[in-house]
């Protein structure tokens, strides 16, 4: 399996970035339709991920399905067994939640993955 780099990009951090949803809260995963998000999940259109795709993030703080949001990137989830990483993307004024919170919330994708937690 393809592996990411040993040092990944941390530029985005704290950047305000508009996530397009397509996965909102509460949908079914299109692939396996017992997994259910309990976050909102998109991607940033006009960038490129390791995968070669538009960078997916996990959409944090947001407690209702939305269709888009501009945030701000609060975190990087750097997976080490795969080409791609994920960012966590937070409400602008919202205090950035413990590496604790942050994992718990997206236990249920990040838990097949080798992820580490990066932020500033």
């Amino acid at each position: 399996m393809p592996r990411t780099p040993s040092r990944p990009d941390c530029s985005a951090l704290g950047r305000t970035v508009t996530v397009v949803i397509d996965r909102p809260l509460g949908s079914a995963h299109p692939e396996h339709p017992e997994l259910i998000y309990p976050v909102n999940y998109g991607y940033i259109p006009g960038t490129l991920a390791g995968d070669g795709e538009a960078q997916d993030a996990y959409l944090l703080g947001v407690s209702e399905p939305v269709a888009q949001f501009t945030g701000r990137v609060a975190a990087i989830l750097h997976r080490r067994d795969d080409v791609e990483d994920k960012w966590v993307v937070l409400p602008p004024d919202m205090p950035l939640p413990s590496d604790g919170e942050i994992l718990s919330q997206v236990w249920f994708q990040e838990r097949w993955f080798d992820t580490v937690l990066l932020r500033d």
